[in-house]
């Protein structure tokens, strides 16, 4: 579905050297970057901020043209071939939105339709299928505008298949959304992924989608494919040395429970760091019974935090 093959983005910026000079700076945003994806496959792209994630999405998208190297998705030239790819993939950017911000959804969804060319009766077919899995109904009669963020992403995803492309790439798609609405996102994917075979390539900062939705990972670190495997061998990693965070009812010293350290005190908050291969929940049970709890989060290590220990336990290399 997707072969990528030694591709290489750089831009050109100019860079203040003085009150009236500047220099013109060559940035390498993606550096010689090769993968293939295969059809019906579910794999995260992953990478801390300016790694070249999204430019990456970009030429496949066919949004930049590399700079050097070949891609193909779908068996075409995304950049040459940019309206016929359109009809075979379906995108989605968290952070923007491909609706008509004053229609009513139902309104922006039939606009859609329009411009893929979509059959009336497989549209009708499609739509009736994508609002029962997105529980659409409530909003479809409702301006985009008016939407809350987790309503506006389930139109998105909604509108990037009802052509019912064999490819959905994703960028960010449950960012700044709450615990309920990523879980509706993340079930949708592993449905459409699961029942229909649709190939996805995600890029997320959140671990909890690629957890539970990916099973091969690709990592991209300055502008290089650092690891590209099973999801098996970085969950190792990115389990390790979680941060427990607890509020007591009322400040105290450092709390103590066997094998844990604690990182930082602030008034009644404690955080606690939890090393690899240790139970959350023992530990969790250990302090309820100690000490008067009044909140406990357990937080997964960031992603920055997953590629570090990855180069220092020598996992991946530049």
């Amino acid at each position: 579905m997707i072969e990528v093959t030694d591709i290489r983005k750089t831009f050109t910026v100019r860079e203040r050297t003085g009150r009236l000079r500047r220099r013109r700076i060559t940035v390498r945003a993606v550096d010689g970057i090769s993968f293939t994806v295969r059809s019906g496959e579910f794999v995260g792209y992953l990478g801390p901020n300016g790694a070249g994630k999204s430019t990456t999405i970009k030429m496949l998208t066919g949004i930049l043209t590399p700079t050097s190297g070949t891609v193909r998705v779908a068996g075409l030239d995304p950049s040459r071939r940019r309206t016929a790819l359109a009809r075979r993939i379906g995108v989605v950017f968290g952070q923007r939105t491909t609706l008509w911000w004053d229609l009513p959804l139902r309104d922006s969804l039939t606009l859609i339709r329009h411009l893929y060319r979509v059959e009336p009766s497989v549209h009708r077919r499609r739509l009736a299928e994508l609002v029962e899995l997105l529980d659409l109904g409530p909003f479809l009669a409702t301006p985009v505008r008016q939407l809350s963020l987790g309503q506006r992403m389930r139109g998105d995803l909604a509108a990037a298949l009802l052509h019912d492309p064999p490819l959905l790439v994703l960028d960010e798609p449950t960012i700044g959304l709450d615990v309920v609405s990523k879980a509706t996102v993340r079930g949708f994917l592993e449905r459409v992924n699961a029942e229909r075979g649709t190939t996805i390539l995600l890029t997320t900062h959140d671990l909890g989608d690629i957890e539970r939705l990916c099973r091969r990972v690709m990592i991209i670190d300055r502008g290089r494919l650092a690891y590209d495997g099973d999801l098996e061998k970085l969950r190792d990693v990115a389990a390790a040395d979680r941060m427990l965070v607890v509020d007591l009812e009322r400040p105290g010293p450092p709390v103590e429970v066997a094998g844990v350290t604690v990182e930082r005190v602030e008034g009644p908050r404690q955080w606690l760091r939890v090393p690899r291969g240790m139970n959350a929940a023992a530990v969790v049970a250990a302090l309820a019974g100690r000490h008067p709890v009044a909140d406990i989060a357990l937080r997964e290590p960031d992603i920055e935090e997953v590629i570090t220990r990855l180069y220092r336990e020598g996992r991946i290399t530049a």
